[in-house]
C-alpha cells in the first residue's frame, strides 16, 4: 500500500470543506476539524441565511415598484389612502424558513464529505506548540466539546476558520434590539424603525432588505456615500434608489454608541446627535477567528488586524501551514476562500496549480439594484494602475428592462486603448449576479471587444447591453487610433 500524505483540515467553510473534498480526490487522508457545522458561517449565519432573507425582500421590492406600470391591479377594498400596505411580512416565519434551509444546506454539505471519505471531528482546532516534528509533519490538537483533547499528526495543515462581526466597545449586542448580522435571524417581529450602521456591503445588503421588508430604516454612514469600495457610479445610483423608496442615509456620520432604553435604542453620533429607533444592526466589519490558535508559536505570521499573511498558492510563514478564507482577509467571498482552499490542497500534493489572481474574482452586492463587478475597476483606472478607456450604457434605453420596469441602472465595460482586451466590468440591475458572467468570461479568457460584441445575443435581453457597450468601445478604439 502506498504512502497517504495526511490533511488536516481546521474550519468547515467554504475554505475548508472545498479543499477537504480536492484533497481527496487527490488521494489524501483528510480530517476536518469543525466546531459548529459544515458550512461555516458562509452557509449558517452569513452567505446562504442573508441571501434567502433578501429573496424575500426581492419579492416585496418587484410587486411594490412594479405591479402598476406592468399593469397588474390589486383589490385593496377600504384601504384607498397609499400608505395602508396591502401585503406584509411575517418574519419570524421567513426566519424560520431562513435557518431550515442553511441547516439543510449545511446537512448536505457534510454528506457529501463523508462520502469522499473524509473524517469529521467535532471540535475546536488549534496548532500544537511543539512546531515541525522530525517528518515534517505538524501536530493539531482538537479540543472535543466533552473537555477531551485529541492529538492530530499531520504533514500539511490548512487554517480555514473565518472571521466574526466586530462589535464596538459601547454598542454591546444583546441579540434582541441591538443585533449583528449573526443574530438577525432570530426575530420574530419586523423591526419598526432600523438603525443600520455601517455602509459597507453588509450593512447596505440588509438596510435594503428590511425597508423592502416594511421596517422604516435609518443608514448610518461613516463615509461620504454608501458602499465606498464599490464602483462610484454604482454606488451612486444604489444611495438615490434608497433614498428615493424613503430610506434616511446619514453619510460622514459615525456612530460612537448605541444602548438600549426599554424597547427603544439609542444611537450617539460622533458629533453628538442621537438618533432612536426600534433596533440596531451594528455592521462594522469583522475580525478574523485567529486568536488562541497557536499560530504564532508555530511561526505563522499573522499582520496587525489578526489575519494570517498568505501568498498567491495559500501558503503561510510555516512551512506545512496553510490558510484559506475570511481569516487570511485576501477577498472576503466565500467563492475565493473556496478557490483558496482548493489551491492550497493542489500545492501540498503536488497537483498542477494556478496561483489566485484576484482581477478574475466576479464579486456582487445583492442589493436591489444588484451590483456586480469583475476585473479593474474605475479606480484602478483613475489611479493609473491600469490604462483603460470605458463605455457606460444606462439601462433606461434597454428594450428588455423597458418592459420589465426597470429603471435604474447600466452595464459598463473597461478595455485596453490599443488592444481592446477586456479588463473589467460593472452591471448595476436585477440580477446582476447572473449578468456578470459574460464580462468575467472575458476577462479571464483576454477577449477582445470584437469578440464580445460578435457573439450573438437573445433580444431582447438586458444581456444585450453588454453586447452593445462592447460594439461602442470597439468603435471608440478605433476613433483614438485614427487620432
Amino acid at each position: 500500500m502506498g504512502y497517504v500524505t495526511r490533511i488536516v483540515i481546521i474550519g468547515g467553510g467554504p475554505g475548508g470543506y472545498e479543499a477537504a473534498l480536492v484533497a481527496s480526490q487527490l488521494g489524501a487522508e483528510v480530517t476536518v476539524v469543525d466546531r459548529d457545522g459544515l458550512g461555516g458561517s458562509a452557509v449558517l449565519t452569513d452567505c446562504v441565511p442573508s441571501k434567502t432573507l433578501i429573496a424575500t425582500a426581492e419579492v416585496m421590492t418587484t410587486f411594490d415598484s412594479s405591479y402598476e406600470e406592468l399593469g397588474i391591479t390589486v383589490d385593496q377594498g377600504a384601504a384607498a389612502d397609499r400608505e395602508t400596505k396591502v401585503i406584509g411580512v411575517d418574519l419570524g416565519k421567513v426566519n424560520r424558513r431562513v435557518k431550515r434551509l442553511a441547516i439543510a444546506q449545511s446537512h448536505d454539505i457534510t454528506q457529501s464529505v463523508t462520502r469522499a471519505g473524509v473524517t469529521v471531528l467535532r471540535g475546536r482546532g488549534r496548532l500544537g506548540a511543539g512546531g515541525q516534528a522530525v517528518d515534517g509533519s505538524r501536530e493539531v490538537l482538537v479540543d472535543a466539546p466533552d473537555g477531551s483533547v485529541q492529538s492530530l499528526r499531520a504533514d500539511a495543515v490548512l487554517i480555514a476558520t473565518g472571521a466574526h462581526p466586530r462589535e464596538v466597545p459601547d454598542a454591546t449586542p444583546d441579540g434582541e434590539r441591538i443585533l449583528t448580522w449573526t443574530q438577525v435571524y432570530d426575530l420574530e417581529e419586523l423591526p419598526r424603525e432600523l438603525i443600520v450602521v455601517g455602509s459597507g456591503v453588509t450593512g447596505a445588503e440588509f438596510a435594503g432588505a428590511y425597508q423592502a421588508l416594511g421596517s422604516k430604516v435609518t443608514l448610518v454612514s461613516s463615509r461620504e456615500r454608501v458602499l465606498p469600495g464599490e464602483d462610484p457610479d454604482a454606488a451612486e445610483v444604489l444611495e438615490e434608489v434608497f433614498r428615493r423608496r424613503g430610506m434616511n442615509v446619514m453619510s460622514r456620520s459615525r456612530a460612537e454608541s448605541a444602548k438600549r432604553i426599554g424597547d427603544r435604542v439609542e444611537v450617539t453620533l460622533s458629533d453628538g446627535k442621537v438618533i432612536e429607533g426600534t433596533h440596531c444592526l451594528m455592521a462594522v466589519g469583522s475580525i478574523p477567528n485567529t486568536a488562541e490558535m497557536g499560530l504564532e508559536e508555530a511561526g505563522v505570521k499573522l499582520n496587525d488586524w489578526g489575519q494570517i499573511q498568505v501568498d498567491r498558492v495559500s501558503r503561510t510563514s510555516a512551512p506545512g501551514v496553510y490558510a484559506a478564507g475570511d481569516c487570511t482577509g485576501v477577498f472576503m467571498l466565500a467563492s475565493v476562500a473556496a478557490m483558496q482552499g482548493r489551491i492550497a490542497m493542489y500545492h501540498a500534493l503536488g497537483d498542477a496549480v494556478q496561483p489566485l489572481n484576484l482581477k478574475t474574482v466576479a464579486s456582487n452586492v445583492f442589493t436591489d439594484p444588484e451590483i456586480a463587478t469583475v476585473g479593474y475597476t474605475a479606480a484602478d483606472v483613475q489611479c493609473g494602475k491600469m490604462d483603460a478607456v470605458e463605455v457606460k450604457l444606462p439601462l433606461r434605453g434597454n428594450p428588455r428592462a423597458k418592459m420589465q420596469g426597470i429603471r435604474d441602472g447600466f452595464v459598463k465595460l473597461f478595455c485596453r486603448p490599443g488592444t481592446g482586451i477586456v479588463v473589467g466590468g460593472v452591471v448595476v440591475a436585477p440580477r446582476a449576479s447572473e449578468l456578470i458572467h459574460p464580462i468575467a468570461l472575458a476577462v479571464d479568457a483576454n477577449l477582445t471587444v470584437e469578440q464580445v460584441a460578435s457573439a450573438f445575443t437573445v433580444y431582447p435581453s438586458v444581456s444585450g447591453s453588454t453586447a452593445e457597450a462592447a460594439r461602442q468601445l470597439h468603435v471608440r478604439k478605433r476613433a483614438d487610433g485614427e487620432s
